[in-house]
């Protein structure tokens, strides 16, 4: 029986990452806004945006990084490349990106939401403005920006693909979740891709965090090019690498050892849990 059950999710992993009609033409011209796009998987996405003739408005923190990326971009052949230092941190900046987007594009295709916040979580007795900052920019501006990016991807049909860590997935699922709900009743043609990386960008979410001792990232270009073909194909899902998807699978099914794996996927040790 074991063996059967284990062909069985074997064959339906298989078929969901070999079955896709990705047409690498069809990202040509497409207008795209990517957060988090100075570095680690954000950066190669531009990369790979760029080669495919996409037009891009990057943002992220450091106005550096970012220039050095806007530079390589138009080397690989992007046809318009643009950028918006941004502190996800202030509320009030997730609107001034996306009208910096609407006014050099004209509109949006695609709206690829990238960006984590590096403050370390590993400790229970968090400040209650630690706290605050990580809402802000692991949840509350993803909010923001979706909110504020549906009228012009609804225009166009577009994409909304949101790429996180397994861990940010459990917390994002509620309002993507709802919002895929909400787009179905009223028959609202955006698609929503969810993209589990494990650990992502050099596992930078993951230094300092209490009990973590384990947590190797997705190589950039190889998760990079998942997502950006989930995307394009406007499939509900990308698990890169394939085994996060058993994890989330689990969520649902088996609570306890969901947690469980989890736990062995980070080993996490048992001082972190008391």
């Amino acid at each position: 029986m074991k063996v059967l059950l284990f062909t069985g999710l074997g064959a339906l992993f298989f078929s969901y990452y070999w079955d896709d009609n990705f047409d690498p033409a069809s990202l040509q011209g497409a207008r795209v806004l990517l957060t988090g796009a100075s570095a680690g998987v954000g950066e190669e996405l531009a990369y790979h945006y760029a080669r495919l003739g996409s037009h891009l408005v990057l943002t992220a923190h450091t106005e550096a990084l970012l220039q050095k990326v806007v530079g390589n971009c138009r080397k690989l052949g992007a046809p318009k490349v643009f950028y918006i230092a941004a502190d996800m941190a202030s509320p009030e900046v997730p609107e001034r990106v996306v009208q910096f987007a609407l006014d050099k594009l004209g509109g949006l295709d695609y709206l690829v939401l990238n960006h984590l916040g590096a403050t370390p979580a590993g400790s229970r007795s968090r400040s209650v403005q630690a706290t605050r900052w990580l809402m802000q920019v692991n949840f509350l501006s993803y909010v923001q920006l979706t909110s504020l990016a549906l009228p012009s991807l609804t225009d166009s049909k577009g994409s909304l693909v949101v790429v996180s860590s397994l861990l940010a997935k459990f917390a994002l699922d509620g309002f993507f979740g709802s919002l895929r709900r909400e787009l179905d009743v009223q028959d609202v043609n955006v698609a929503i891709t969810m993209c589990v990386l494990g650990l992502r960008d050099r596992a930078s979410p993951a230094e300092g965090v209490r009990g973590v001792t384990r947590a190797k990232a997705a190589p950039g270009p190889k998760a990079a090019l998942a997502v950006i073909r989930g995307g394009a194909t406007r499939a509900p899902g990308v698990f890169y690498p394939w085994r996060f998807r058993l994890l989330c699978l689990l969520r649902g099914w088996l609570p306890h050892p969901r947690a469980w794996f989890i736990r062995q996927e980070l080993n996490v040790t048992a001082a972190a849990a008391a």
